[in-house]
């Protein structure tokens, strides 16, 4: 994994690693779903595993949210 932190890639390879993640290797394809989330990534100011960490946290919060409000019978 260290071989796609921030300080061994550009900002290029960056681009191409989550595009192609993402299953679109196309770089001038721009209606990536997902790629939004993976911007502070390419633009260097986050690694790949602190962006899914958080997003997964949400996740998780967001189902134990849905759990609280459902009507168990």
């Amino acid at each position: 994994m260290d071989k796609f932190s921030i300080k061994n890639t550009t900002r290029e390879q960056r681009e191409q690693i989550v595009r192609e993640s993402l299953g679109y290797s196309d770089i001038s394809c721009e209606d990536v779903d997902g790629y939004d989330m993976y911007i502070p990534y390419i633009e260097g100011e986050k690694e790949l595993r602190d962006i899914n960490m958080e997003y997964q946290a949400r996740y998780v919060k967001d189902m134990e949210r849905e759990e609280r409000r459902s009507c168990w019978m």
